[in-house]
């Protein structure tokens, strides 16, 4: 099952001109309840296809005291987000989301919770594409309940992408929550996570994130939290890595076993950073608490770690 409502869903399409999603959504739900379901409010999904040098793809989505859910096996539920499979990217692609005192929930079976987000499987982006998320998120709640799930809020996620363009997200959130429960789970707030792919000589990935007043939470096991940081797994990294994150009055927690807890850090595993590779991280944390409780937990605050 699908249920979109303000959204826009491309398959291999080819776009060189201009693609604008303007859409407001206030005191509504969108709910898809089964098996493969995916439920879209206020986004793009791109599966396939390209966007040429002179293509503008634009998603401007305000969603109000609204509710967006997946329920059953294998949902996925996007709020304010762009969604790319195997797309190409030479041009402009930008998601301006604001979310507010709304819900965004995934519960059951490899669940993706997506809001004010910015996810790209497979695919590239070429040295003239420029990717940006803009997201704020404001007294709202992103939950991903059950095995194998995902939650992420303000984020931008990639998985085996290659990267010789710009990459920016530049998310607020406030008096928020982010929360996955359960097994195998990754809640991610104000973050970049990129898994595979790499990041050229010309590549640009910056994160500039402020979170004040929230909660990010993963609780279970083998679950993953973070806030405010850069995680990479097996990239390739000649170009430039910039994580500029503020949190002020929030808690990041991990509990159970096998956790891991990130606040305002640049996390490298596997992987290289060639000769033409910067990595800086530039976070600060204020009145707030990064917690692992549990075992074989990790907690990582305003750090760099590279393994």
């Amino acid at each position: 099952n699908t249920a979109n409502m303000g959204s826009i869903n491309l398959k291999n399409a080819k776009i060189d001109g201009k693609l604008s999603n303007t859409s407001k959504v206030s005191k509504s739900a969108n709910i898809a309840i089964g098996k493969n379901n995916k439920a879209n409010m206020g986004s793009v999904n791109m599966s396939g296809g390209s966007i040429g040098k002179t293509g503008v793809v634009t998603n401007n989505s305000t969603v109000d005291k609204s509710a967006n859910i997946a329920i059953g096996k294998g949902n996925t539920a996007n709020m304010g987000s762009i969604n790319m499979k195997n797309a190409k990217v030479d041009g402009k692609l930008s998601n301006n989301s604001k979310v507010s005192k709304s819900a965004n929930i995934a519960i059951g079976k490899n669940n993706k919770a997506n809001m004010g987000s910015v996810n790209m499987t497979g695919g590239s982006i070429g040295k003239t594409g420029v990717v940006t998320n803009k997201s704020t998120v404001d007294k709202s709640a992103n939950i991903a309940i059950g095995k194998g799930n995902t939650a992420n809020m303000g984020s931008i996620n990639m998985k085996n992408a290659k990267v010789d363009g710009k990459l920016s997200n530049t998310s607020k959130v406030s008096k928020s929550a982010n929360i996955a429960i359960g097994k195998n789970n990754k809640a991610n707030m104000g973050s970049i996570n990129m898994t595979g792919g790499s990041i050229g000589k010309t590549g640009v990935v910056t994160n500039n994130s402020t979170v004040d007043k929230s909660a990010n939470i993963a609780i279970g096991k083998g679950n993953t939290a973070n806030m405010g940081s850069i995680n990479m797994k097996n990239a390739k990294i000649d170009g430039k890595v910039l994580n500029k994150s503020k949190v002020s009055k929030s808690a990041n927690i991990a509990i159970g076993k096998g956790n891991v807890a990130n606040m305002g850090s640049v996390n490298i595993k596997g992987g290289t950073v060639g000769k033409t590779g910067v990595i800086i991280n530039d976070s600060t944390v204020d009145k707030s608490a990064n917690i692992a409780i549990g075992k074989g937990n990790e907690a990582s605050m305003g750090s760099v770690q590279v393994e």
